[in-house]
């Protein structure tokens, strides 16, 4: 049996078609967002079946997760995306405590329990300061290519203070530290800082181990190394990251089936 699990994210639509009977994944695939997001989404997921022999006869169940959710209506029902990364975490890492994910627009820490069930969560989706958007914009005013950025940073020697909340003051906090000679090397390590610490403080302080990091940030070198830094404690990105909220909204469309 073959589910399908659609993440309509801020950023980019990600899919996973998944095997429930094998536990694995057959394929997955993703797209950069856009305005007609059903109809992206559509094309997406006709183009990975066809890749895979398939029909949408042949999709047992689905679930669309992520801001866009709602607008796919092609799907059979949708799943917040909280729930789904819970669950697409716990398939990877059964242990996990603590999800850090940072995507595109927003930034979460989802608590689970033994069962790997959402404890609690708390979010920040009012300002792209600590996401991916904000490293772009960086990465794009510094002139440095975005998988480039943790590199960069470990050359600085006193990370700059970011100290805006919002990514607008904050790009104008930079254009100040570049005309008063601050390098680049030290403005991306305070820039990384700063995401760090706008998400454990958003947390309280409370992240317990062991901590799963998903999202697209976490693809980007030197963001792991800097929450490591920050927590003292080991931080694992997860397999696939960008792909967490799909793999889990697949699996959910598994369980509901069989229900």
């Amino acid at each position: 049996m073959i589910t399908a699990g659609i993440d309509a994210g801020s950023r980019a639509i990600k899919m996973v078609l998944f095997d429930t009977e094998r536990r694995t994944i057959v394929d997955q695939a993703l797209c950069d967002q856009g305005v007609h997001q059903e109809h992206k989404a559509q094309a997406l997921y006709d183009t990975l079946l066809d890749k895979n022999c398939l029909k949408r006869a042949d999709i047992a169940a689905s679930i669309a997760t992520g801001y866009g959710r709602h607008l796919l209506r092609f799907c059979d029902t949708t799943v917040t995306e909280i729930t789904c990364h819970a669950a697409g975490v716990a398939h990877w890492h059964r242990a996990a405590q603590s999800i850090i994910d940072i995507g595109g627009q927003d930034s979460k820490l989802i608590r689970l329990d033994s069962r790997s069930k959402v404890r609690d969560f708390v979010m920040n989706d009012r300002c792209a300061a600590g996401t991916g958007r904000f490293l772009e914009i960086v990465a794009q005013r510094l002139d440095i290519p975005l998988n480039q950025l943790g590199e960069v940073a470990r050359q600085g020697t006193k990370p700059a203070q970011i100290s805006s909340i919002c990514v607008v003051f904050a790009e104008t906090e930079i254009v100040g530290l570049l005309a008063a000679g601050e390098t680049r090397e030290n403005i991306v390590a305070g820039v990384q800082a700063s995401i760090v610490r706008r998400l454990t403080a958003m947390a309280a302080g409370d992240i317990a181990a062991p901590i799963v990091f998903t999202g697209g940030v976490a693809l980007i070198p030197g963001m792991k190394e800097a929450f490591e830094s920050a927590l003292c404690r080991p931080v694992e990105i997860s397999t696939h990251p960008q792909f967490t909220g799909a793999l889990g909204a697949a699996l959910l469309a598994s369980s509901s089936k069989k229900v």
